[in-house]
């Protein structure tokens, strides 16, 4: 039988200036729905959740960074050929200066544990090299990133663009250019500070990103189905691991922390779940499609989905037994 892991990451950052309300309730809705729905054992030899509530302070379970990279090695460590692995991350995301000129915005995006004021946050390459190089290319692992500039935070190396840039249509697009710019000059009007500069550099990085999408829309590498390679310095797309993401938001938004039922959840969180819920046997590309229509009514986040290798998206989800990895020729 195959073996189920899956590690679990919530961070309100309680008691700070940035702290969120929803992210712990997002992992205890995804330990939920992976243990009464996709055959998940709970145990915490096969399911690891770390949260910065105060009872795990001092344990392995509190999401420092370095307690979360030994938790990313558990994760991908010692797994036999059919294991299906899982990962989740609710919490910030950011972005910071990308120095190997393979990002147009000039940004890579990052997640940001409880302990980043202190000891700094973990960049797409890093996760990358933590979570994909060293996994068992006959697993398959599925990740979900409810945060901020999330598309490409573990670096994977196609992306799904149904037009090219994973949005809904060209109007929306060209509204977000404009949208970032916009920003960046509200940012800056009534006096500047090295924070608000920053804030601005990051919002005209991700409409330079936006523009430079749009000059390379015709030459860009998009198959009949609509993935697109990623253009990194490290081509990734020769590792050939079976590995798909769903992320919150593109690198260029942010994902929404909000109150649904009265309760405080990520957005993105709250509307995958419910997809699956309504219709647990999908494709990954229909589940992309439904969350991105569940968020449209309220939110203007656009849920991404990327992949390690060009795969069949029709695929579903987790199959509960064996899988069988299927490329397209």
């Amino acid at each position: 039988m195959p073996r189920k892991k899956a590690l679990l990451i919530g961070i309100n950052y309680f008691g700070t200036d940035h702290q969120l309300n929803g992210c712990i309730n997002d992992s205890e809705n995804i330990r939920q729905f992976l243990v009464e729905e996709r055959g998940f054992s709970p145990s915490r030899h096969d399911m690891v959740m770390m949260t910065d509530i105060p009872e795990n302070q001092g344990t392995p379970f509190y999401p420092t960074g370095a307690n979360i990279m030994a938790a990313i090695n558990w994760l991908v460590s010692r797994n036999q050929p059919g294991d299906i692995l899982w990962l989740s991350y609710s919490g910030h995301g950011g972005q910071v200066r990308n120095y190997d000129g393979d990002r147009p915005s000039g940004f890579d995006d990052t997640i940001c544990p409880v302990d980043f004021y202190q000891n700094g946050q973990i960049t797409s390459g890093i996760l990358h090299r933590a979570i994909v190089s060293p996994m068992n290319p006959e697993c398959r692992l599925t990740i979900l990133f409810d945060c901020c500039h999330s598309g490409s935070a573990c670096e994977l190396p196609y992306v799904y663009r149904p037009d090219e840039e994973g949005n809904v249509n060209m109007v929306d697009t060209i509204k977000k250019g404009i949208g970032l710019i916009r920003a960046a000059e509200g940012l800056l009007e009534g006096g500047f500070s090295m924070s608000k500069i920053d804030d601005a550099k990051m919002l005209l990085g991700g409409a330079t990103d936006f523009f430079n999408g749009l000059h390379h829309r015709r030459s860009e590498d998009v198959d009949e189905d609509g993935l697109a390679p990623e253009r990194f310095e490290e081509h990734w797309e020769t590792e050939g691991k079976d590995v798909w993401m769903f992320s919150g938001c593109a690198d260029d938004q942010t994902s929404a922390d909000t109150s649904i039922a009265g309760a405080p959840t990520g957005a993105m969180s709250w509307a995958f779940v419910r997809t699956l819920r309504e219709n647990p046997e999908q494709s990954y590309v229909n589940i992309l499609q439904n969350t991105r229509e569940e968020l449209a009514r309220k939110y203007s986040q656009i849920p991404q989905l990327s992949c390690g290798g060009r795969y069949d998206l029709d695929q579903a989800l987790i199959r509960l037994g064996l899988f069988i990895k299927e490329a397209r020729g």
